[in-house]
C-alpha cells in the first residue's frame, strides 16, 4: 500500500469540505435578510467599522442544531 494513499483521501476529503462551504457561502448571500436582523449589531466609529450578526447566528445555530438532530435519528 502506498504510504501517501492516506494523505491523498484527505487532501480530497478537505477540496469537498471547502467546495461545500463555497458554495453554502454563495446560496447564503441570496437570503435578503440573513445579516440584516434587528438584533444584529453594528457600531461604526470615525476610522472603524464592527458589524456582529448576533440574531442571524442564533438563528442558524437553532436550525443547524434542528437538521443534526433530525438526521442523528
Amino acid at each position: 500500500m502506498n504510504p501517501w494513499s492516506g494523505l491523498a483521501k484527505l487532501l480530497i476529503l478537505f477540496g469537498l469540505i471547502l467546495s461545500l462551504w463555497g458554495g453554502l457561502l454563495v446560496l447564503l448571500q441570496k437570503i435578503p435578510w440573513l445579516g440584516r436582523m434587528p438584533g444584529d449589531l453594528f457600531f461604526k466609529g470615525e476610522k472603524f467599522s464592527i458589524y456582529f450578526p448576533l440574531t442571524s447566528c442564533i438563528i442558524i445555530s437553532i436550525v443547524l442544531t434542528l437538521l443534526f438532530a433530525l438526521f442523528k435519528r
